[in-house]
């Protein structure tokens, strides 16, 4: 529950409550706080068990921390139900890109075999013939 108040504040914290309460309330004060502290961790425990019984059996194993969505996906993603790794692993960008492109430009992939320089896929764009006129029709309505 504290875990992040280190020695300084922790003694600053108890010169405080003795400088507050005095020596002779602060134990009183000390177990009324503790009894307060266990009677909402009781009510949270209790609630936690009426909804998870309430869900019924199939949520037995409902975290409420898993509402958080980082934790929810990072849970449910680390795990290697889904094969995520064998997908990233077996998954090639430059064979793909090598692929598309070969594809766009109306290439069998058979028969031009890999590329020449070694793999690499030339996403430039290479200027038409200069003799075709391929302008798209006016449309007058347009203007």
């Amino acid at each position: 529950m504290f875990n992040d108040i280190g020695p300084l504040e922790l003694v600053t914290i108890i010169v405080l409550a003795v400088l507050v309460f005095g020596p002779d309330k602060l134990p009183k004060v000390i177990q009324d706080v503790t009894r307060t502290i266990r009677k909402i961790r009781e009510f949270s425990e209790s609630a936690k068990h009426d909804i998870r019984s309430e869900l019924g059996p199939e949520f037995k194993d409902f975290e409420f921390e898993d509402l958080n969505p980082k934790t929810y996906i990072r849970k449910h993603l680390d795990s290697d139900e889904l094969g995520l790794k064998e997908i990233r692993n077996g998954f090639d960008l430059k064979k793909e890109m090598a692929e598309v492109t070969d594809a766009v430009n109306g290439r069998d992939r058979a028969a031009s075999g890999t590329p020449s320089d070694g793999g690499r896929v030339d996403m430039t764009k290479k200027p038409e013939d200069p003799g075709t006129d391929d302008r798209p029709p006016f449309d007058a309505d347009a203007t």
